[in-house]
């Protein structure tokens, strides 16, 4: 079979591996769908810490069942989590399993979805992290439930609800979910902005926000949008210092920040004028991937038709022409590109 494994910064290759077989308590899936995100960009330019090459990348998985275990028959359509939490620390046993110290990863620790097949290891299925595809929803559909499951998570934190108005820094795949789930979570508008306006104007033109901004500072125009007074909400979808300074300056009183985007390690300090926050009462919150629970929800989200993502998917490549969608994603050029092993 076709895998693609990261080697080394700036070396992943397509290349031929034995198909693997399912130990006890695995299953063994036929990857029909695993997107790209800008984490494989990262992956391929910089490595990562947790990846001992060479592994086998991809992390938004979903595929069909070859060999079952347990409740899993063949033939299973199935959708994967990439996060996996231990269950068993003081965090997981709080319910706060984004947080899991002992937390490992689909593509980091465990060969991943960038495969003709795969092996979804047994710590998987015991936190509950293979769910079953509902009908009516396509496998390609199906990998957009682990980045949705993260924007959930995210705004979950942030307590975006009825009546908001949230503001989304950054019109990339996760920006665009961004502005889908607040919309079902009853915002009440949603403005989007971005640095690259050609990637803003695709974006709008599929999550049709009720403004979209261009420009490095938004900041004037959002607090106008908002009559003076700011966005309940700003949500900063980018990896972006600068936007996490500006997204105190657009804030309302008792507003709350999600610094959803990291930052790049070797610059991850920011200014923060912490009077803003201390005299506005404003909550700054992070977000961290998504918990088994996330991704059972994100996929409801998709069958309901809550939380469109079909036509988000604007790349669709083989396996072999893996290493074009982290180009493509790189250069901002799609929206979401998924490949088809």
């Amino acid at each position: 079979m076709k895998v693609a494994r990261f080697h080394a910064p700036g070396d992943i290759r397509v290349e031929d591996a034995p198909e693997p077989v399912a130990g006890p308590g695995e299953l063994l899936i036929r990857v029909r769908n695993c997107s790209t995100c800008g984490t494989d960009a990262k992956i391929l330019k910089f490595g990562h810490h947790h990846i001992r090459p060479p592994r086998v990348m991809g992390h938004e998985i979903a595929g069909e069942v070859v060999t079952g275990t347990g409740a899993f028959e063949p033939g299973d359509r199935v959708q994967v989590i990439a996060a996996i939490p231990c269950g068993e620390c003081g965090e997981c046993t709080r319910g706060r399993m984004t947080v899991c110290p002992n937390q490992e990863s689909m593509g980091y620790h465990y060969d991943g979805g960038f495969a003709e097949y795969m092996v979804v290891p047994a710590k998987v299925l015991a936190v509950d992290g293979v769910n079953r595809i509902p009908a009516g929803v396509s496998f390609a559909e199906a990998s957009v439930a682990e980045p949705l499951a993260c924007v959930l998570n995210g705004q979950e934190l942030a307590r975006v609800g009825p009546g908001d108005d949230v503001v989304v820094i950054g019109s990339g795949p996760i920006g665009c979910l961004h502005v889908r789930l607040a919309r079902a979570r009853g915002a009440r508008r949603v403005i989007l902005a971005d640095l690259n306006p050609d990637r803003l104007e695709m974006a709008a033109v599929l999550v049709n926000p009720d403004a979209a901004l261009h420009g490095d500072d938004v900041t004037e125009a959002v607090l106008k949008l908002t009559e003076g007074r700011g966005a309940d909400v700003v949500i900063t979808a980018a990896a972006s210092g600068a936007a996490q300074e500006q997204a105190l300056g657009m804030v309302a009183r008792q507003g709350r920040i999600s610094f959803f985007g990291g930052l790049p390690k070797d610059n991850p300090i920011i200014r923060l004028d912490s009077n803003l926050v201390h005299y506005r009462e404003l909550t700054i919150v992070g977000a961290n991937g998504s918990s088994p629970a996330h991704n059972k929800q994100a996929l409801e989200l998709i069958a309901t038709g809550a939380v469109p993502v079909a036509d988000l998917i604007t790349h669709r490549l083989p396996l072999t022409d893996v290493l074009e969608g982290i180009g493509i994603v790189m250069r901002g050029e799609a929206i979401k590109v998924t490949v088809e092993p």
